[in-house]
């Protein structure tokens, strides 16, 4: 059976989480506590040198991190990673946006005020990311007006990479309700089939 190792509030654990489910794969869960330092254990850094989660084990000791290279190896086969080059490139593309565009702003942010609640603290770097994360949200606003999903029409992996930390961007401190096309597709996304929680199991 599959095994993750994650942290329950982790967008980028949700992710995969969210797409066992919609595939209909059993996985065994086992939490990590990140803030008491548990991804940083010499059992867990045996597992991961880079010490984060998510962490797929998808053999007997064979390990995969990564959030979206263990999308892109889950999705594989099915019609969330359809096999057409361009569309898989695509997909790609958005996926390499969420990791560099996105989430370094609207998942840090949402880590200082909802892990860490200590907004004072943080409050210059929360200003700082907040220009770039709109930015982001931006992107994704003008792209989706245009289209129900972000790749060829059709949900897929991208879909699921980007919604993990956009549909609880305001945990950040971000504005949703600026937007009118990113709601609709956050409404979309959360009624495909076998759509859960971010903390739910």
């Amino acid at each position: 059976m599959l095994r993750v190792y994650g942290s329950l509030e982790s967008g980028n654990c949700y992710k995969v989480r969210l797409l066992l489910r919609q595939l209909g794969r059993e996985y065994e869960w086992i939490e990590i506590d990140i803030l008491k330092g548990e991804s940083r254990t010499p059992a867990f850094l045996a597992m991961n040198p880079n010490g984060r989660v998510p962490l797929l084990e998808y053999a007997p000791g064979k390990h995969l991190a990564e959030s979206n290279a263990i999308l892109n190896y889950l999705a594989d086969g099915t019609p969330l990673l359809p096999a057409d080059p361009e569309t898989r490139a695509r997909i790609l593309q958005w996926m390499f946006f969420e990791q560099y565009s996105h989430e370094p702003f609207i998942a840090t942010s949402r880590f200082y005020l909802h892990f860490l609640k200590q907004p004072d603290k943080y409050r210059q770097a929360l200003e700082e990311k907040s220009g770039p994360g709109y930015g982001a949200l931006d992107v994704m606003e003008n792209h989706l007006r245009r289209s129900d999903y972000l790749v060829a029409g059709r949900y897929s992996i991208a879909d699921i990479a980007l919604y993990a930390y956009t549909h609880v961007a305001h945990e950040g401190g971000f504005d949703l309700g600026r937007y009118q096309a990113i709601p609709a597709w956050l409404d979309r996304v959360k009624r495909q089939p076998g759509t859960i929680g971010i903390t739910e199991i």
